[in-house]
């Protein structure tokens, strides 16, 4: 039977010769890794904002925690890139609709600037014994990102420290305001980016134009019937300008609560999901930093702003996006003395996983075992925390019974 194979597009493979031979990685480590990887011992792999996680199952019954750094670029770097990427009319067409085309690597090397991995790029890190970089663990991971690319090749600059829709903003943006374009000279429209239709994409009108132009018609109007919601939550348009100095936001800013409402809009029409408009100002906060980082976002001046650290920000953004507002609530780090068979519980869920009793930990209300950790809250509900860069995060929605957290 023919091995398993990874990078089957281009973007995929480019990464995996990136790998093996410019990332500066040990090359007798990354055939173990490969092995890993076909074998099927990695699982729930992200991708962030200069950072890619997995779980990998190793030698011992609880997988390894797998935490590979990824060098992004700085605010120069991304001036730059946006330039390259805004250059030429066809790409900058293309990207816009979603397409990115092989050639936009070359283009940002010939700028030097290397969108895929170079010698000192990577810094992989595991929980296992082994300090080797990579461990066969966090080789395993690396070959896994292939497939990752496959699907969704915007996932490099995500790693690089833009998500797709901060990418794309600015690139349109670029392309509005560049010397010679329609917008900035008068000139023919053709170089404006267009949509899926090819029509010339809206400016767009404010909403008390549209309710005044309501009003002003005389007699009884009906309101038009509410059309489909579009597969994606729409993307607003960049300001033209920076506001005054003495302001009290900032364009980017504006663009971030624009893009936000949009998104809960879109699913409210989508799926009914709530607005959020009646949560509290923390439960706010928490679920806006997890929004970022589940698109790769930097949340530091979301933390500065707030009067936060970004870890712990993180950790709340985490409660969140696991068990919403209800998680903020309940899964915080109180300790308390429940009922013995409440912890046997958890105790039991380890035992019947296969670990042995020897290596089974109870503090409180916590069982842990190396670096898992279940929390049982007074509401009889347990919560599954891993220990990450020395801060216990949780990864888990919770549930009543500690057995569906363990394996």
């Amino acid at each position: 039977m023919m091995a398993r194979q990874f990078g089957h597009t281009w973007w995929g493979a480019a990464w995996l010769e990136a790998l093996e031979s410019r990332a500066g990685l040990d090359p007798n480590r990354l055939p173990r890794g490969r092995t890993y990887a076909r074998q099927g011992h990695v699982s729930r792999l992200e991708i962030e904002s200069g950072r890619i996680t997995a779980l990998v199952r190793g030698s011992r019954v609880l997988p390894y925690r797998v935490t590979i750094g990824v060098r992004t670029f700085d605010d120069t770097q991304w001036s730059r890139t946006v330039a390259v990427l805004a250059d030429r009319s066809a790409r900058a067409a293309a990207l816009l609709e979603g397409e990115l085309d092989p050639e936009i690597a070359e283009a940002l090397r010939n700028d030097g600037l290397e969108l895929l991995p170079g010698p000192g790029d990577l810094d992989p890190r595991c929980s296992c014994p082994d300090h080797a970089a990579p461990c066969k663990h966090s080789a395993a991971v690396c070959y896994l990102v292939a497939d990752a690319l496959d699907q969704d090749p915007f996932a490099l600059f995500a790693l690089r420290g833009r998500s797709r829709e901060a990418l794309l903003a600015a690139v349109g943006a670029a392309r509005h305001h560049r010397p010679g374009s329609a917008a900035g000279s008068g000139g023919a429209p053709e170089d404006l980016p267009r949509g899926d239709s090819g029509a010339l994409v809206d400016p767009g009108v404010t909403a008390r134009a549209v309710w005044q132009a309501w009003t002003d018609r005389a007699g009884d109007h009906e309101l038009p019937p509410i059309p489909d919601p579009p597969e994606q939550p729409g993307t607003p348009a960049p300001w033209p300008e920076d506001p005054p100095a003495d302001a009290p936001f900032t364009a980017e800013g504006l663009r971030l609560l624009a893009a936000d409402a949009a998104r809960r809009a879109w699913g409210q029409l989508v799926d009914g999901a709530p607005s959020g408009l009646l949560l509290s100002a923390d439960a706010d906060l928490a679920r806006r930093a997890a929004s970022r980082l589940d698109r790769g976002d930097s949340i530091v001046d979301l933390a500065r702003a707030s009067g936060q650290t970004p870890k712990g920000l993180s950790a709340r953004a985490a409660l969140w996006r696991h068990a919403g507002a209800d998680g903020l609530d309940h899964g915080d780090s109180s300790r308390w003395r429940p009922a013995a068979p409440v912890v046997d519980a958890g105790v039991r869920a380890f035992l019947e996983a296969g670990v042995d009793r020897a290596e089974i930990q109870v503090r409180s209300n916590r069982v842990t075992v190396d670096d898992v950790q279940l929390r049982v809250t007074s509401d009889g509900r347990w919560w599954r925390y891993e220990r990450r860069d020395n801060t216990w995060e949780l990864v888990e929605a919770p549930s009543p019974d500690p057995a569906d957290l363990v394996g």
